[in-house]
Parts: structure tokens; C-alpha cells; sequence
């Protein structure tokens, strides 16, 4: 079994991303990555895949060792070619005749669908294609595999398939996991390193429990400080006092010692470590609030698909003030598409048996940010709004946008930072009732921790998409799961949960 050692390692960008890292990643370990958006865990995959460069420090592989690295988006010139091909180029041109029976193992593995395999991969869901993107990798054979962000767009079904299939792998070579989903890395490791620009932290821990730990050792770093910053106080007091003395009496043994305190307590203030602080950027909403007790009134309401087909049906319901309405369904059963048809309806849209109160107003975040134009940069898109440029640029410095950002085109910008534009806009648009299809696919956890209380302290009305099992049991306060093509309203989430984890998965194209 080969190992990863990192010693001393650190990135530096526009500013510190990590430094000061040692860690030893070798058999047995699932170590969990965790960071902020933007705070440096693609660049750290990146630098132990060998294809980044460290700032500081060194990475030594073991001799012979091989790195599969799983990035985040599949290459553009592999969506005009079947699944199957696409898993093919991924092996060496001089061995693809003789080792193609490998593509068919590695796809086995993920239980694939004999049909799916000869469908473009442009044509398949971001789920899938995510499959797809680890099929890649595995289908190589290496000693240790990287994953980035490995659980975006896959739906319940399939997260519970990577999760008992990463449980297998992990046996026979060591796994790193940069996520953000709690629930996931609570499931599939057993190590947590907490990435930070100064001293990076790990635990022989999952994910919660080393959170907990983690909050443990801040509040003891902070004690400590404390008391450090206390003394510092009291050495400088006590020289003011002897320096006073001393000049009094012209004694010049009490002025030395008077600075020898102020320099013991100039030692201790340098030394006093700063508490780590996350600085993801701030997420707020709003709930501009209405009179009206129901917002949306279904009745027989018929949800489609793009090209006219019955997705399932919606006898009655009605959604009122305050509901935070959680949509639960298999990839493809009509739940992005149920959102859509709502965003017309408070567009203007006349949908049969649908009824909006007059007093909703609509705030829509699709998975696709489509409210967003990739070329504009964060500034020009604040712009619709009558702020002014200093209150923009006060409010993307919050959101987390530095001034280099803010000119930067959005589609340059990290999936993350899209999101949260999309999420100041829509606080910026003083909704009443938000439709939120995914949201926290690219944001971090103290991300989906702030947008969870900001959406429950406010009272706003919500209909949610989720696969983020944590984000919808704190969230969620009713629960609508779309079963034999109706729409049913249900207790809890748990029992879709479990029955997911069960479900064998279906073919989902994006069309």
C-alpha cells in the first residue's frame, strides 16, 4: 500500500489559502476535506493529484504510487461521446483494445444500466455524468483516489449507491473527500482534516464528531488566548507603575525593569494565537412579508415535462404563510419541473387550477443560476437594483466578493461564489416566497447553516429542492413526496430517505 506525505505544505493565492499542513494519508484512512468556498480544497486535491504546484513545502508520494483524481466537471470534449466511450479514453491508447473489458467492471460497479451506456454523455443528467466522472478514475486502477465535490447533482438513489460503493474501496486503498455534505461525510469517512490558512487541524474523526471537537478546541484556544492578552495587560500596568516610580525617585533599576515587563508582555501579545475565524462571506434573506394566509392553491394541477409528458398530478394542496415545503421525489419525477411551473404562475402565467395569492412575491434560484448572465460581472449584475455602487460593492465585500471578484465575469467566478450572487440577488429582490431548486450544491457548510437559519428566522414562505439530507431535516416543515405519479404529503422525510437508499438507480437524461 502506498501513502501521500505533506510536509509543511501551503498555498498562498492573493492571500494564505493553508500553510504549515502535515499530514500523512496511507491505508485505511477516508479523510474527510473541509473548507470553506473558495478556501482551498480543489488546489490541494490538485497538488496531490501532481498537477498543481505547492507554494511552500514538499508532497512525497510513495515510490510507484498512482493518484486518481476526480474533478468536478467532466471535460468538454467527452460529452459528444458515449458513457462507454467516454470511460475508454480514460485508459492509456496503447492498451484500450485488450483492457476494454475494464470499462465494462468499472461500470458494473456503479450499476449501470446495459441501455445507458451507449447514450451520450451531453445527454445524460449531472448525476449521472458525475458517475460517469469517477468511472474515469476508478476504471484506471489507482493506489489512491481523490474526489472533489463527488455527491454534486446526484440524487438520493445514487448518493446511497457511491456511499456502499466507497465502502468497499476504501478497504483496499486509502480515499480523500472534499464535500460539503454533512450527512455524506458522516457516512463514508473516518478522518477530518479542517483546512485553515494558518494551522489546519486534524481529527481520527467523521465529520460531526469532529466538528464537536473541533468547537472544543477553538474554545480552549480562545481561554488561553484570553488569559495570554490578561497577562500581557497586567505586565503592562504593572511597568507603567514602576516606570512612574522610578522616575519619582531617580531610581534607574526599577526604569529596566520596567521595560523588561513591557517587552515580556509585547512577547506574549505576538505569541497569542488568533482564534480562526471562517469568513465564507455573509448569506442573508428577506420576507417581505403579506397578508394573506395562502400563497399557492392547487387543484388537479397537472406538472409535465419540457416535451408534454405527465409527470404526476396534484389533486389539492394548499401552501400557506410560513410553510417551508420540502419536494421529495426520484431524479426525474417532476420536482425541478413543479418549481418551474409555480415561477410562471407568479409571473403572470395562467396554469390551470393554480391559484397565487396577488401579494406573493417570487424569489427563484434554479440549479442552473439562469438569473445570472455568465458575462456580466458581479457589479453589473447588481446593478438592476437602485443601491448605488458603494452600497454594492459593501454588499459583495460581505457576501465574500473581493475586489478582484467583483470585476470578474460571473461565469469566471467558483461555482460557490455564483450561488451566493444568486442569493443576494434574491435578497435583494425582497421575496415572500422563495423557490429554491438545490441551492446548496456548491455552497459550503457554514454556507447552508447560515441560508437554513436565514430561512427559518425570517418566517419565509419556501418551496425546496434538496438531496442534502441534513439541510432538508433542518429546514424541512412539511413534506411532499412524489410517489406512482401523484404528489402525497408525508410526516418526515425519513421513511424517502430509506427507501432511497434501496432504490435501484433509473436512467435520467437532461432532455
Amino acid at each position: 500500500m502506498g501513502s501521500i506525505s505533506l510536509r509543511n505544505a501551503g498555498v498562498i493565492a492573493t492571500e494564505p489559502l493553508f500553510s504549515n499542513l502535515d499530514i500523512v494519508i496511507a491505508e485505511g484512512d477516508r479523510l474527510g476535506l473541509v473548507a470553506g468556498n473558495g478556501r482551498g480544497k480543489t488546489t490541494l486535491l490538485r497538488a496531490m493529484a501532481g498537477i498543481a504546484e505547492l507554494t511552500t513545502g514538499d508532497i512525497v508520494r510513495s515510490r510507484g504510487l498512482t493518484v486518481g483524481y476526480v474533478e468536478q466537471d467532466m471535460p468538454k470534449d467527452s460529452l459528444g461521446l458515449t458513457l462507454r466511450d467516454a470511460v475508454l479514453e480514460a485508459l492509456p491508447e496503447a492498451e484500450r483494445d485488450y483492457e476494454a473489458w475494464r470499462v465494462e467492471v468499472a461500470l458494473d460497479e456503479f450499476e449501470t444500466p446495459a441501455e445507458m451506456r451507449d447514450r451520450l454523455v451531453g445527454e445524460l443528467s449531472g448525476g449521472w455524468q458525475r458517475i460517469a466522472l469517477i468511472a474515469r478514475t476508478w476504471v484506471r486502477q489507482p493506489d489512491m483516489l481523490l474526489l472533489d465535490e463527488p455527491t454534486n447533482h446526484l440524487d438520493l438513489t445514487r448518493l446511497a449507491q457511491l456511499e456502499r460503493w466507497l465502502a468497499g474501496v476504501s478497504k483496499s486503498v486509502p480515499v480523500v473527500i472534499a464535500s460539503h455534505d454533512r450527512q455524506f461525510l458522516d457516512n463514508t469517512t473516518n478522518r477530518t482534516l479542517f483546512l485553515r490558512p494558518t494551522e489546519s487541524v486534524t481529527f481520527a474523526l467523521p465529520f460531526s464528531r469532529a466538528r464537536i471537537a473541533l468547537a472544543e478546541a477553538d474554545e480552549a484556544a480562545e481561554a488561553q488566548r484570553e488569559r495570554e492578552l490578561k497577562e500581557a495587560e497586567r505586565l503592562r500596568k504593572q511597568a507603567a507603575k514602576l516606570t512612574n516610580i522610578g522616575i519619582n525617585s531617580g531610581s534607574d533599576l526599577l526604569v529596566v525593569k520596567s521595560k523588561y515587563l513591557r517587552e515580556r508582555a509585547a512577547k506574549i501579545e505576538a505569541a497569542a494565537a488568533e482564534v480562526h475565524r471562517e469568513r465564507s462571506g455573509e448569506i442573508r434573506l428577506v420576507n417581505a412579508g403579506a397578508q394573506a394566509k395562502v400563497m399557492l392553491a392547487f387543484e388537479d394541477v397537472e406538472v409535465a415535462s419540457p416535451d408534454g409528458r405527465t409527470l404526476f398530478r396534484i389533486d389539492k394542496l394548499h401552501v400557506f404563510q410560513g410553510d417551508r415545503v420540502v419536494l421529495l421525489g426520484a431524479n426525474g419525477t417532476g420536482k425541478s419541473q413543479l418549481l418551474k411551473l409555480v415561477h410562471r404562475a407568479l409571473g403572470g402565467e395562467t396554469v390551470q387550477g393554480l391559484r397565487t395569492s396577488p401579494q406573493a412575491v417570487c424569489g427563484y434560484l434554479d440549479q442552473a443560476l439562469s438569473l445570472l448572465p455568465e458575462k456580466q460581472t458581479p457589479t453589473e449584475v447588481l446593478q438592476r437594483f437602485d443601491i448605488g455602487d458603494q452600497r454594492r460593492r459593501s454588499l459583495l465585500a460581505g457576501a465574500g466578493f473581493s475586489v478582484e471578484q467583483q470585476a470578474r465575469r460571473v461565469g469566471q467566478l467558483s461555482y460557490g461564489q455564483q450561488t451566493r450572487l444568486g442569493l443576494l440577488v434574491l435578497r435583494l429582490s425582497e421575496p415572500n416566497l422563495y423557490l429554491l431548486d438545490e441551492p446548496t450544491n456548491h455552497l459550503d457548510i457554514p454556507g447552508q447553516e447560515r441560508l437554513e437559519d436565514e430561512i427559518v428566522s425570517h418566517g419565509a414562505t419556501c418551496l425546496l429542492v434538496s438531496h442534502d439530507r441534513s439541510f432538508v431535516r433542518g429546514l424541512g416543515s412539511r413534506f411532499l413526496q412524489i410517489e406512482g405519479k401523484r404528489l402525497r404529503e408525508v410526516v418526515s422525510p425519513e421513511g424517502f430517505f430509506a427507501a432511497a437508499g434501496q432504490r435501484r438507480a433509473v436512467i435520467v437524461t437532461t432532455r
